[in-house]
């Protein structure tokens, strides 16, 4: 059977996780394949509301294996709160897989990733504090703690020595701060191990057996396409890979198992953190999004910048992630606007540009060109069929899908599971 990855085709937050769930009791395994606690999905099941960190959506499917890939770097401490979390309230998370080579987020990258924000003052690029990027940056430079180090005391050791000696002297001399002792990181990690080591796999072993036991592998981003190290808006990204090519490398499963790309978007956009986003709303229409999409960080809680839909921003992550179906969610959200404004190209110095620029000061300098389209007023959350919604809304997921390079296959209409148009089968 194939591997279906599901990404972010935006700049985060657009239903992954819901889009996981609706997919989870048709898959056999649900992969994490990049970032850590730095990005979170929300699931709504009934009455019940979920919000993972760490955990891939899967683990809340019956009879689906769980796997936090190589390509995801982990805060144990959050981890296994999060496991305590779920299991308190009826969750089994018996079946969590975790890859041998996935890297630890370590007390000192944490103590980093704050200091370095503060350091950079005006220039910060708004990372959650949560030392994920000082651990991927421990990870290139090779020195990085991967989960198997934790079975080998003298590994581990030689390892914390070995990252201390160099952060240590810029803990202390540059930013003023107390030495991290070497015992205090060796201990707190040793404490995780025995409760750690029935979950530890060779993952990529793992999934090659279950492709070729015809067994289906949903490939889970956290975070999405414009916070891509590579392809997102640098430098405001992310320090992994959240696109198809990071599906890959992070969970070990290679390209020609991939037959299909589900890209989340949001019948809007929002965006966390510093950057450039052309059709941000600083007004009455801004926070109305705001408000009535809940846009509020999963992880952090911080209120997300909102604005219109972005079709160039859309065409740019079906090319990036050869994206096969878009789930379009939170329709609903647009309920009760007159029109409804969608970018279609941007005006850069003067010039119309129709896709996104190639450079960061072109993408700084874009101002969103709209085209706008008839809104609703109708209550569209019990819409269970495209016929249900009302004409417009209808006009406006078509006109979507023409101008953003890839077929709406689902429609969001609420949080709950249920809440959801299905107008072809993503599997």
């Amino acid at each position: 059977m194939p591997a279906v990855v599901i990404v972010g085709a935006q700049w985060g937050d657009e239903g992954k996780g819901k889009a996981t769930d609706l997919l989870g009791s048709r898959v056999d395994y649900v992969v994490k394949f990049n970032g850590g606690n730095n990005a979170g999905h929300t699931v709504v099941i009934g009455d019940e509301k979920y919000a993972l960190h760490l955990l891939p959506s899967g683990i809340l499917s019956p009879g689906c294996v769980p796997v936090i890939g190589n390509g995801v770097v982990i805060d144990l401490d959050v981890l296994f709160q999060e496991i305590d979390g779920l299991n308190a309230r009826g969750i089994d998370t018996s079946r969590l897989l975790v890859s041998a080579n996935a890297h630890v987020i370590a007390d000192y990258n944490r103590t980093l990733d704050k200091v370095n924000e503060r350091f950079l003052g005006s220039r910060k690029i708004g990372t959650t504090g949560r030392g994920i990027g000082p651990t991927y940056a421990d990870k290139m430079n090779r020195l990085g703690i991967r989960i198997q180090d934790l079975f080998d005391e003298k590994i581990l050791r030689a390892k914390v020595e070995g990252a201390l000696d160099l952060k240590n002297q810029i803990l202390t001399k540059i930013y003023n701060r107390r030495a991290v002792d070497v015992d205090e990181i060796v201990e707190s990690l040793l404490s995780h191990v025995d409760r750690l080591r029935p979950m530890v796999a060779d993952t990529t072993l793992v999934l090659e057996q279950a492709l070729k036991a015809d067994k289906t592998v949903l490939l889970e981003a956290g975070q999405a396409t414009l916070l891509d190290v590579d392809h997102g808006t640098y430098p405001f990204v992310t320090s992994s890979s959240a696109t198809t090519g990071g599906a890959c490398t992070g969970s070990g499963i290679p390209p020609t198992r991939v037959t299909r790309v589900i890209g989340i978007v949001k019948a809007y956009a929002t965006r966390v953190g510093e950057g450039p986003f052309p059709t941000e709303l600083f007004d009455e229409d801004g926070e109305r999004l705001r408000i009535n999409g809940g846009e509020f960080g999963t992880t952090t809680g911080r209120p997300r910048r909102c604005g219109w839909y972005d079709a160039p921003v859309a065409r740019y992550a079906a090319r990036i992630n050869g994206v096969t179906d878009f789930v379009l969610t939170k329709l609903d959200v647009l309920t009760g606007w007159d029109r409804i404004p969608v970018c279609v190209a941007y005006d850069v110095d003067g010039e119309r540009v129709d896709e996104m620029p190639m450079t960061q000061t072109g993408f700084h300098h874009a101002k969103p060109i709209y085209e706008y389209f008839p809104g609703w007023t109708e209550d569209i959350s019990g819409a269970r069929e495209f016929s249900d919604l009302p004409a417009n809304a209808q006009a406006y997921v078509r006109a979507v899908e023409a101008i953003s390079g890839a077929r709406i296959s689902t429609v969001g209409v609420g949080p709950d599971r249920e809440q959801t148009i299905v107008l072809h089968d993503l599997l």
